[in-house]
């Protein structure tokens, strides 16, 4: 007999450890449990359900413990937000394992897991879909980290599940956002009494835990350190990604570069936009492929002197440019940077504190839409839209417009609506 794949559904329902009690960011909980702990005035839990929300799922589980009254006063039934939580109320003294043993009666059979102190960008769709393709009882994200916890083999399965962190081969950190498969997850439990971490190491023995990486970065309050880092990152920010090739200025001929300031011409509609955007509050990071620097076809001298000209030219207009990213490599050198890859994204979001998924990348290239969906965020196409016929449907851009200028209205709309639903 063949082996065939079975048919999964997506979750909808996520589940959330919320009983500890958050010791190490003492004093601050001893009067409101960890998950409560303010970000720009809202609690830290409500950025974790309104992102699952976003991920189309609105029925929570919260299993609550320390001070958890005070979860339940703020949430209530969500109702509030047109969702559906149900409690699981322990003891304090119970155990991660303990809560989820005790609630799995309120757990549809394929779920999203969650710590309560954790937050990561995340598509549940790629999740799922790796989830999927190993067909493992678990999947769980991760994240690059020496020392770790996890060490994974060459198909993304874990071979070592470790929270003592005692090998050098450990070479990544479980960081929770889990596909758990309830029956089969539930098998490996001999005693309710115990921490979910020794249900994972138990699991990872019999290679039933598949990983998903995340390389951008991942975030926490789990001490007071931490938690200002996570209120800085979760904080609402007007920055618009863009390249620059054929959106800010005129592209050179196929194979051919912009090697020097005379050479480079504007494109009077992005010009305009831009100043019409920064009026607005907006401010930009340019991000752009210069594999004529690999191909020795542009000094990197010249090219800063190029992008130091464009910026303060900008700036002239009243726009801001923070900073220029740009991936020096050959197409051929296969580095993580070069778009589509993700990479310059990730450095983005971590140099200047932002939310991929919160905000847009203007492109006028395919590869530019794809960079986009590859890294999590939204994504503008300028430009003929008939170059996108070979896009993925999940590729392909939010909004397309002939020309930025043409798009203004729509992005500061965009904008508006997602700061006020998100944050108010």
């Amino acid at each position: 007999m063949g082996l065939f794949k079975i048919k999964m559904s997506k979750p909808r329902q996520a589940v959330i450890l919320c009983g500890g009690e958050g010791t190490r960011l003492k004093p601050y909980t001893n009067s409101i449990p960890k998950p409560m702990i303010l970000c720009n005035k809202k609690p830290f839990l409500w950025y974790l359900l309104n992102q699952l929300n976003d991920e189309g799922i609105d029925r929570f589980v919260l299993l609550t413990g320390y001070l958890g009254e005070k979860i339940k006063d703020y949430f209530g039934n969500g109702n509030n937000w047109g969702w559906k939580i149900d409690y699981s109320i322990g003891p304090v003294k119970w155990d991660t394992g303990k809560r989820i043993w005790e609630a799995r009666n309120l757990f549809d059979n394929c779920f999203l897991l969650l710590y309560s102190d954790n937050f990561v960008t995340f598509s549940l769709n790629k999740l799922f879909e790796a989830h999927q393709n190993n067909n493992k009882s678990l999947t769980f994200m991760v994240s690059p980290k020496i020392p770790g916890n996890v060490e994974l083999d060459e198909h993304g399965i874990v071979k070592k599940y470790d929270n003592c962190r005692s090998s050098n081969s450990l070479e990544y950190v479980e960081i929770g956002y889990m596909i758990v498969e309830k029956e089969k997850t539930l098998s490996f439990y001999e005693s309710a009494d115990c921490s979910f971490s020794i249900i994972l190491k138990k699991m990872s023995e019999q290679q039933q835990i598949n990983s998903y990486i995340q390389h951008d970065s991942y975030h926490s309050i789990s001490d007071p350190s931490r938690w200002k880092n996570t209120e800085e990152y979760l904080t609402p920010k007007k920055i618009i990604l863009i390249d620059r090739d054929g959106v800010i200025n005129k592209k050179s001929f196929k194979g051919e570069y912009v090697t020097n300031w005379s050479s480079f011409q504007w494109i009077p509609e992005t010009r305009i936009a831009m100043r019409l955007l920064a009026e607005a509050g907006f401010k930009f990071v340019v991000i752009t492929n210069q594999a004529g620097v690999a191909r020795r076809m542009i000094n990197p001298a010249d090219l800063a002197i190029i992008h130091q000209n464009m910026k303060d030219e900008l700036l002239n207009d009243g726009v801001e440019v923070l900073d220029v990213y740009l991936c020096p490599h050959h197409w051929d050198e296969n580095c993580d940077c070069r778009k589509p890859k993700p990479g310059m994204f990730y450095q983005v979001s971590k140099d200047w504190m932002l939310r991929i998924d919160k905000t847009i990348f203007i492109g006028d290239d395919p590869r530019d839409c794809q960079a986009a969906f590859n890294a999590g965020c939204k994504s503008v196409f300028i430009g003929n839209a008939l170059e996108l016929k070979k896009l993925s449907v999940r590729e392909m851009p939010d909004f397309k417009f002939a020309n930025l200028l043409d798009g203004v209205p729509t992005l500061i709309e965009y904008f508006n609506y997602n700061t006020d639903h998100d944050y108010n």
